[in-house]
């Protein structure tokens, strides 16, 4: 504050409403205007000084999603926004509440806007509401579909490719032959392969239109449009096409997607291997490499590790299980350990001895050495199958994640069967 004065941002990126609200502060006895920022970027910089106590901010504004708000508040800057421009109401008061901005001010009240700045934050138990209940922000309404909620798997572990997305993709396949509505997400930001592995070779990128839609606030409605259909019960929202393309999938968007498609089916989902933050992106509205990979841990039920079997791949499964304590919010970790196999000349209960000292684990699954039928399922451009090792391997571990799908399992398994051109799928 500067003397009895709060002092305000303004980032409206282009709203009709901005000289309107300039003039309101300018008149205002007990505010200041410090900045009009050109944009997000202008505006977290400016808030990084420390000189100003709030922000009047489009929810349209480019790069305003939930780091921004985490920057600003993180300085101490409380955002107020202004609803109107290319938003309807409903999908407003969704997109404020999913980023974090409490506070909103319609366009059409926005006179307003100087009793909300003044007011204090919207937890405040003495703050007076910017607007009535009846005015132009009605409630948030109840999202669509079916409100039964699935798990969210997170299918995760440390670099090398010791098999995540053989993994997931092999569970996800699995719990799709027991009639379980499945959706696989391919959320890994270093170079996502569940499309080629599945054989799509559609070019449009499932996670980026997720993403924009998040942004947009029509994800609930338009989810489905995002994927593609694999047999009857499996779907697929293919991952970047380009590894450079993640920052298109903004803070937030990631967890959005997941909350909204286990809402009547079980989501898997493959994730990227590291788990580092990226301190730079505190500088503009650039989101981290990781922030796909950290989303999805964020939002899941259940974490399988999957590490592979030989004295490097074990190795680097100890220290990823000691990194993701630290990632956590309590899910629980069930640890696979892929490739097994006799040659290596340890048994199962040797390497259990070795990994059950890093973590506390809800399971332990071994997965076999199971070249022929790999090849043949990524040859063919489907998840593996048939009554192979691997296969019933997967089939445990299935039984483990989700128990209410095992009588299913019992009643016969259904192969999914692509149709396919030249050995691949194509959309």
């Amino acid at each position: 504050m500067t003397g009895d004065r709060v002092v305000a941002l303004v980032v409206a990126a282009g709203a009709a409403w901005e000289s309107r609200a300039l003039g309101l502060l300018e008149e205002h006895p007990d505010l200041s205007l410090l900045k009009r920022c050109v944009d997000v970027d202008d505006l977290l910089a400016s808030a990084s000084t420390g000189q100003a106590d709030v922000a009047v901010v489009a929810l349209d504004a480019p790069g305003l999603d939930t780091r921004a708000v985490a920057h600003l508040e993180r300085h101490g800057v409380r955002p107020v926004g202004v609803v109107g421009g290319r938003r309807d109401p409903d999908a407003s008061r969704l997109h404020a509440a999913r980023i974090g901005v409490a506070q909103l001010v319609p366009e059409t009240g926005l006179e307003e806007l100087p009793a909300a700045l003044l007011a204090g934050p919207a937890s405040d138990q003495d703050a007076p509401p910017a607007h009535e209940p009846d005015d132009d922000l009605p409630p948030i309404p109840a999202p669509p579909g079916d409100p039964t909620e699935g798990r969210v798997i997170a299918v995760w572990g440390p670099q090398g490719a010791p098999g995540r997305t053989t993994v997931a993709c092999g569970l996800a396949a699995e719990l799709a032959r027991r009639d379980e509505r499945v959706v696989l997400v391919d959320a890994d930001p270093w170079g996502g392969s569940v499309a080629q592995q599945l054989g799509i070779l559609d070019e449009a990128s499932g996670i980026l239109s997720a993403a924009r839609l998040s942004t947009s606030g029509a994800l609930a409605e338009r989810l489905p449009d995002t994927q593609r259909a694999i047999g009857s019960r499996l779907s697929v929202i293919t991952g970047l096409p380009r590894a450079d393309r993640y920052v298109e999938v903004r803070s937030g968007a990631v967890e959005h997607m997941l909350e909204t498609a286990r809402r009547g089916a079980t989501v898997v989902v493959d994730t990227g291997f590291s788990l580092e933050d990226d301190p730079g992106a505190d500088f503009g509205t650039r989101p981290p490499r990781n922030t796909m990979t950290l989303g999805a841990l964020a939002v899941a039920d259940e974490v399988l590790v999957v590490g592979s079997a030989d004295p490097v791949g074990l190795s680097r499964l100890a220290r990823a299980l000691v990194d993701l304590r630290d990632v956590l919010a309590g899910a629980p970790v069930r640890v696979v350990v892929n490739r097994n196999r006799p040659t290596l000349g340890w048994s199962e209960k040797d390497i259990a001895g070795m990994v059950e000292g890093f973590a506390r684990l809800l399971g332990l699954h071994f997965l076999p050495e199971d070249r022929t039928t790999v090849d043949r399922a990524l040859v063919a451009g489907e998840p593996v199958g048939g009554d192979g090792p691997l296969v019933r391997a997967l089939s445990e571990v299935a039984d483990a994640v989700l128990p209410a799908s095992v009588a299913e399992a019992d009643s016969g398994r259904r192969r999914i069967v692509p149709r396919r051109a030249g050995g691949a799928r194509r959309r």
